[in-house]
């Protein structure tokens, strides 16, 4: 028989490795949003985002390429340097690592944007549903204060604006090598490119499960002119 103490130390080692696992485990990937948000999903598959990826293999983009300096034929999938842009969460608990790469994590998906969704997605969707029986809303902090990002200029900044010289004040090594300098199309205004669905997604009407603040400062002009959902199961609310 085990020694009582010898015991409960290994019970409590096992419940730590778990509980840590679950902790650094934030990022979830794609499929999860993907799940009730079909359209949008669908919508960014043909975004320049969906493609971030495949852009950093050999032979792709080759005039850019030349044009800021780099390898057309280099696999820069496997750069640490390069990654971190065209993923979600690299370098970040739960996101995309090079040594084990998982594909709901590949390109600029939904959490790049919207926040790792493991610590909100849960109340997220316990929301929906409350919505979707009762009529319930639930105030957007809720879901804020467990990491969802209303606003997200700042992960943006931090690959299109990442350049020596760049107004952003958080530029910092390793830089992004496709700056204004190199070609003007590089120059990034937020306030333009969130606007832009080749880059984003297209926008469809929510149902109006969340209220209050905080609210993405173009909320209320993308839902005006937001489109109906065809073809899916109800998004319970989700944004």
């Amino acid at each position: 028989m085990k020694h009582p103490i010898t015991y409960i130390l290994a019970v409590l080692a096992t419940v730590a490795f778990f509980s840590g696992t679950a902790i650094a485990d934030t990022f979830e990937g794609r499929a999860k949003c993907s799940s009730c948000h079909k359209s949008q999903a669908k919508s960014w598959k043909d975004t320049a985002h969906a493609k971030a990826m495949e852009s950093l293999k050999p032979g792709t983009r080759k005039e850019a390429k030349v044009k800021a300096k780099l390898d057309p034929e280099k696999d820069y999938t496997q750069d640490k340097d390069c990654v971190g842009c065209h993923v979600d969460g690299f370098g970040k608990k739960g996101g995309y690592t090079i040594e084990t790469a998982k594909k709901p994590l590949a390109a600029v998906g939904c959490e790049s944007c919207h926040g790792p969704g493991k610590n909100y997605r849960g109340d997220h969707r316990k929301a929906g549903q409350a919505f979707e029986s009762k009529g319930t809303t639930t105030q957007r902090k809720v879901v804020a204060d467990k990491g969802q990002d209303f606003h997200f200029e700042e992960a943006c900044a931090a690959c299109h604006l990442n350049y020596e010289g760049s107004p952003w004040k958080g530029a910092k090594a390793p830089y992004t090598p496709f700056t204004p300098a190199v070609d003007p199309k590089y120059t990034f205004n937020f306030d333009k490119m969130v606007k832009d669905v080749k880059a984003m997604h297209e926008h469809y009407k929510l149902d109006g499960t969340f209220v209050g603040e905080p609210k993405f400062k173009y909320h209320d002009e993308f839902q005006a002119s937001a489109k109906e959902k065809t073809g899916d199961k109800k998004d319970k609310g989700k944004e």
